[in-house]
């Protein structure tokens, strides 16, 4: 048995040293290495390979947009465009904080701003295809103190329920309103219902882009869960999709942590709005925005019914030659001359400047998130516009550089 033992032990040191086996080792690591250059999905999904033709021509023309548009020594921020889960086009510079010199890198999480909203409608419409609630279904038959009670949960969704704008209650309230307190989801619920606010525009009218809309969706997603927004973010997004790198904000522990937004060199200071969430108050990284885009095209995370409704112009469908509009958490922009349609979602929140484009036609994702106030991410929509749909509209014209903030 000694001898058994010895020869075992020494057959497997020599195996692991034999050259065939090192050769094993380099290609496993040669693996890895390249898979580094594609977004995997968790749902199963058919697309194409990219041929060698496409990567090299797209990439040629996205960098020498990329340099001149969106580039500068004053974005800082991260920038990818994925095509069919390959990576054509990454980079990322500046800092996450400038005090302790902590650098952006494809792992660090930045504040969404309104893209959010994408994410929290995609949450919404999960429970729906879950049989959990429905998207004509009204909010007071999930919160029944709600004082609006024609509004939907389709009409929080699409910026058509008329509600006021939580931004504006200090207006409303003046001398009651306490600058001092650091609202919650709740406490915006609590003001709608002690107040009864008239409507900006009578319910299912008119588009009024709207934060509060997403303050309640929030409050109806943990209503419709048992769970708190974070938790149910987690179970319904993140987790399902690998997003390892997203995470909502929680103003009681994540303030040192999370990554700062500046003007210039200066960090924007925290506000009372700071602990809403639903409308903003997600952090996340371009990849793993692309991790989420290449989940909707499989019908195990989200059925295509679905998604129509939320591509879907609420407004544009009543105007002869629509310029834009927004369906459920998305918005879109019709391309001249013949209309088409071209989805996405800006976000703005202190120096946070985001963009999310999905270019369905093409499945490709263009992400640009920065933490450093200038209006250049929003510049991917015109990139987007001309590679990919071949357009020359200019749909947000960037800053000159002498104009961006270089405090």
């Amino acid at each position: 048995m000694k001898f058994t033992l010895i020869t075992f032990v020494l057959s497997t040191l020599i195996y692991y040293s034999s050259p065939k086996n090192r050769i094993i080792e380099k290609e496993s690591f040669k693996l890895k290495t390249e898979d580094s250059l594609y977004i995997k999905s968790k749902f199963p999904i058919k697309m194409g390979s990219v041929s060698e033709a496409y990567f090299e021509e797209k990439k040629s023309k996205i960098d020498s947009f990329y340099n001149k548009f969106i580039n500068s020594p004053y974005y800082s921020g991260g920038f990818i465009v994925v095509k069919n889960g390959r990576i054509l086009f990454e980079d990322y510079r500046g800092y996450s904080n400038t005090k302790t010199g902590e650098k952006i890198t494809s792992t660090t999480p930045i504040h969404l701003a309104s893209v959010s909203k994408v994410l929290t409608s995609t949450a919404i419409l999960r429970l729906v295809q879950q049989d959990n609630l429905m998207l004509d279904q009204k909010v007071i038959d999930w919160l029944p103190s709600f004082p609006y009670k024609n509004t939907t949960i389709r009409t929080l969704l699409n910026h058509r329920s008329g509600l006021q704008h939580y931004a504006n209650f200090p207006g409303l309230l003046k001398k009651r309103w306490d600058r001092r307190k650091v609202l919650s989801n709740q406490d915006v619920f609590n003001l709608l219902v002690q107040n009864k606010f008239r409507l900006v525009t009578p319910h299912d009218t008119h588009f009024d882009y709207c934060n509060t809309n997403y303050i309640i969706l929030a409050l109806i997603i943990e209503k419709a869960t048992g769970l708190s927004y974070r938790r149910a973010m987690n179970e319904l997004i993140f987790k399902p999709l690998g997003m390892e790198n997203s995470f909502v904000f929680n103003y009681d522990t994540d303030r040192e942590t999370a990554s700062k937004s500046y003007r210039g060199n200066t960090i924007f200071p925290w506000d009372q709005f700071d602990n809403l969430y639903g409308d903003k108050n997600i952090y996340s990284t371009p990849r793993d925005l692309a991790k989420f885009d290449l989940g909707t095209y499989s019908s195990d995370f989200i059925r295509p019914e679905l998604l129509e409704e939320a591509y879907y112009g609420y407004s544009s469908a009543k105007v002869k030659k629509p310029i834009k509009d927004y369906g459920l958490g998305m918005r879109m922009r019709f391309l001249p001359p013949n209309g088409e349609k071209m989805i996405y979602h800006n976000g703005w929140w202190h120096g946070n400047n985001t963009s999310f484009v999905p270019v369905r036609k093409d499945t490709v994702t263009v992400v640009c998130l920065g933490n450093k106030y200038s209006n250049r991410p929003y510049a991917t929509l015109s990139m987007v516009s001309s590679i990919f749909y071949k357009k020359k509209t200019e749909i947000e014209k960037p800053l000159p550089v002498e104009t961006e903030c270089q405090e």
